[in-house]
């Protein structure tokens, strides 16, 4: 456990929050690698979202064991997105880390997340890809997933590839964010809004070890997340959901950024598919194709074809 009387006036109180749910299964690894973190001054603040097994009794055992961990237990169950946001609404430090209960932390995880920070509000990792049992799969998550620097909340739009459980965030970010709209997972949400102040600084090296299986409320490997797989839903829903994130990504972009225009032009194509808004949208997609489609590995041709797509489709 870190010495937090020993801890040097330079480095701030990280606050991590844990979402728990019915994670008996992976919980105590997850523990134990945030608990065995090198960086000396953390608090550990764990939600947990009326689970119906043990996970409760694991969290007061380390609860009694630790003077830095602080359980919070939930009387009905809140969801991922709004379980999270009670633990932000609790969190002392000045910067705060984002934890699901299956992962495994490497131990200089946050130690080197704090020093690669610089003035960006928000740094992240690679992950490394493990099956239910731990093992590794020989695939880190930007051999799936496009992940760098992101720089504008253009990257936003439709899509992006920072995970919350390798995220190291300012607590102004977080407070910026709150409440957490339930049309985003909270990480997107959380991400989209450090980008309307600063960049957020990818650091390519791998620091959790990244758990697939069936229970994953979100997952990199097809047929190894979701349980039950979700109704697919219907055109007329899926675009009255974009339209809705939409909406909300231009409210609450900032009069004074240059992208603010961008996001009213696209919100505006989004309300109907009229021959005028088609293009619109068309011609939007493509002139910031690169910042819209930085999440994805596309080739140039691919990001231009991406674009004309938009003529007949919104995200």
């Amino acid at each position: 456990m870190p010495d937090l009387l020993a801890c040097p006036v330079s480095m701030p109180l990280i606050s991590v929050v844990i979402a728990t749910y019915n994670g008996v299964s992976f919980l105590r690894e997850q523990l134990d690698s945030i608990i065995n973190q090198t960086y000396p001054h953390l608090e550990i603040v764990i939600v947990d979202d009326a689970s119906q097994d043990n996970t409760l009794t694991i969290l007061r055992e380390y609860e009694a064991s630790h003077a830095h961990v602080r359980v919070f237990e939930s009387q009905v169950n809140l969801g991922y997105i709004k379980n999270f946001e009670r633990g932000l609404r609790l969190c002392n430090g000045d910067l705060i880390a984002l934890s699901d209960q299956d992962d495994i932390w490497l131990p200089e995880k946050l130690s080197i997340l704090f020093r690669e920070m610089g003035d960006h509000n928000l740094v992240y990792c690679n992950s490394e890809l493990m099956d239910k049992s731990g093992k590794a799969l020989g695939i880190r998550l930007s051999d799936v997933k496009n992940l760098q620097s992101f720089w504008t909340p253009l990257n936003y739009v439709v899509g992006n590839s920072a995970p919350g459980h390798a995220m190291l965030i300012r607590k102004a970010v977080i407070e910026h964010s709150l409440p957490l709209p339930v049309l985003f997972p909270h990480d997107y949400w959380v991400g989209f809004v450090s980008t309307l102040s600063t960049s957020m600084n990818y650091v390519d090296q791998v620091l959790v070890r990244y758990r697939q299986h069936a229970d994953n409320v979100f997952g990199c490997i097809p047929g190894q997340n979701n349980k039950k797989p979700k109704a697919k839903p219907t055109k007329s829903q899926a675009c009255n959901l974009a339209r809705q994130r939409m909406k909300q990504m231009y409210l609450k972009c900032p009069d004074e950024l240059p992208e603010k225009s961008v996001f009213r032009t696209i919100h505006e194509s989004y309300q109907d598919f009229s021959l005028s808004n088609n293009i619109k949208r068309m011609l939007v997609f493509i002139k910031y194709r690169r910042e819209i489609t930085a999440y994805k590995n596309r080739s140039l041709f691919r990001r231009w074809l991406f674009g004309m797509k938009m003529f007949a489709r919104i995200l």
